[in-house]
């Protein structure tokens, strides 16, 4: 028998949909979704980064109290003592494995001498899609519910999250997968998970997405009709108050891919054209597109590079070349966006 999934917001910020859902038909939304995921260039309002609660942690950006609300305004965490950066031969939790973004980043952390734990709903499936390395490790475990986690961050060094779903209501959001259960409940329940590790988690990556800030002006509110920013924001503000030493990235509408059904060799050998270059903020400022497989190199080079950590950078796909795998030009690059 299936289980019940009780779902309620652990911050009770984000009210149902149900009067938005009325009055847009679902064929309206998804049109206008075009035009929200295509983050228009031009649209570029002054963004501010909003906490809620604990500021202990911020360590750059001008603070400002609006009742209960705290305004960050400026630039992200930097400068504080790092509490260690994740290395070759480390092991790495990489959760969301068989997505889009996922897949691409288990590749990269396999091909680069990390040791890896796929955490995958179905490991056959898993099995499948990576075959077997003997630096990789694939476990069953469910985010929604807290208890299958007990055990899968023994002895981990490192956690990626990749998990997600489709903004608009789509074959993904059945079984109860749509952006509640997806981007708060279940990330949430990571993190708490990951928080049992103390001291010795050295960080924690969350692939979020860009617009969490600016998820109340268009075209991001279109996006966001049933709530897939609203939760993403709210998670990061959980992962931010912690205590967990964490890097966070938002990066623009996925493209390349996604890879679902390649092996991981051919993974390996995948691309981004000729847009190999990144463009990065502190602020959610930017609008465009964002290539997985660039993506997927941002998360493995920022676990082992204490510049990163509690950083939250926005970022984008360009033309051009890009750092590509030298982690020394990425240093530089992340070093300079969050100065």
């Amino acid at each position: 028998m299936a289980k019940k999934l009780k779902i309620e917001s652990r911050s009770g910020k984000f009210p149902q949909r149900a009067q938005t859902m009325r009055r847009m038909s679902l064929s309206s939304l998804l049109l206008a979704s075009t035009a929200a995921a295509a983050c228009l260039p031009g649209i570029q309002p002054r963004a501010r980064m909003e906490q809620r609660g604990n500021v202990a942690g911020v360590r750059h950006g001008s603070v400002r109290k609006l009742g209960s609300r705290f305004s960050f305004v400026g630039k992200p965490r930097v400068g504080l003592q790092c509490r260690g950066t994740v290395s070759p031969g480390d092991l790495v939790l990489v959760t969301g494995s068989t997505g889009g973004v996922g897949q691409l980043v288990v590749a990269n952390l396999v091909q680069k001498g990390y040791r890896v734990r796929a955490v995958t709903r179905s490991a056959e499936k898993g099995r499948e899609l990576f075959g077997e390395a003997d630096n990789l490790e694939i476990v069953e475990a469910d985010q929604r519910y807290a208890e299958t986690l007990s055990s899968i961050m023994d002895g981990v060094d490192g956690v990626v999250s990749c998990s997600g779903t489709t903004a608009f209501p789509s074959k993904r959001w059945d079984g109860n997968n749509g952006p509640q259960m997806t981007d708060q409940v279940g990330l949430q329940n990571l993190i708490d998970s990951a928080k049992t590790k103390g001291q010795d988690l050295k960080r924690f990556v969350l692939v979020s997405s860009t617009g969490v800030v600016r998820r109340k002006q268009f075209p991001f509110a279109i996006m966001n009709a049933f709530g897939v920013l609203d939760y993403k924001k709210e998670s990061e503000e959980y992962l931010e108050s912690s205590g967990i030493p964490y890097t966070i990235l938002r990066p623009g509408r996925l493209t390349d891919g996604p890879y679902t059904s390649y092996d991981l060799n051919t993974l390996l050998k995948a691309t981004s054209g000729s847009r190999k270059n990144i463009e990065m903020n502190a602020e959610d400022v930017l609008n465009g597109e964002m290539s997985r497989v660039t993506l997927a190199e941002a998360v493995v080079q920022a676990m082992q590079l204490d510049c990163t950590e509690g950083g939250v950078l926005s970022m984008m796909s360009r033309e051009g070349e890009g750092p590509g795998s030298d982690t020394s030009e990425w240093e530089k690059r992340y070093k300079n966006t969050l100065a």
